[in-house]
């Protein structure tokens, strides 16, 4: 199915997006258990079913005209609570340095704050920018790797370099699409208000 121009977004709860959404969010508190229990095979598991239902809900979504204002929240909702759950059960087992948690939960709570300006002035939350997907997309991958060598060691010694590439550079990107994030926050307070 083609569309021409936007995809009218709308304001139905009940779509298999939004239910496939909210299975993944139901998702998080056993993954965090799984991942705080050194149960890493299940945790990713888990995480790879998490991550399918999220690729399907986009696919569904696009495919069948079936875009929300829900699902535009619990979307990324649903991302963040996944790369916080793994990000904490990670730290809580030294796998990674509490740093790399601080880094990132840093830039969310700088998204909150912009979010609020932005509400402040009679916008809603920014747009996601591309630089802002990419970024989450290299902790997708990260996460996930880093966990694949705890539950298998033997092969810790390929997956570790690989997983702290991808960290790193996830890293780096957050806090990018952060200060465009924080350039469109100022461009948005500038406009006059009337």
């Amino acid at each position: 199915m083609e569309f021409s121009g936007s995809p009218q977004i709308s304001n139905r709860v009940w779509t298999v997006p939004n239910v496939l959404s909210f299975i993944r969010l139901g998702l998080v508190p056993l993954f965090l258990y799984f991942i705080l229990n050194a149960q890493d095979a299940l945790a990713l598991i888990v995480l790879v079913v998490s991550s399918l239902s999220d690729y399907l809900d986009g696919v569904i979504a696009r495919r069948f005209n079936q875009i929300t204002r829900l699902g535009q929240l619990l979307d990324p909702a649903a991302d963040r609570l996944f790369i916080f759950a793994a990000l904490i059960g990670l730290a809580a087992r030294n796998v990674i340095p509490w740093w790399l948690f601080i880094v990132i939960v840093a830039r969310e709570i700088m998204l909150v704050i912009l979010g609020l300006i932005s509400a402040n002035f009679g916008f809603g939350p920014l747009p996601v920018h591309h630089l802002g997907k990419v970024a989450t997309a290299g902790l997708f991958y990260a996460l996930p790797i880093l966990m694949l060598g705890q539950a298998f060691p033997e092969v810790a010694w390929v997956t570790d370099p690989i997983g702290w590439a991808f960290a790193l550079w996830g890293a780096f990107l957050y806090w990018w699409a952060g200060f465009i994030y924080v350039a469109q926050s100022i461009r948005i307070s500038r406009i006059p208000r009337g």
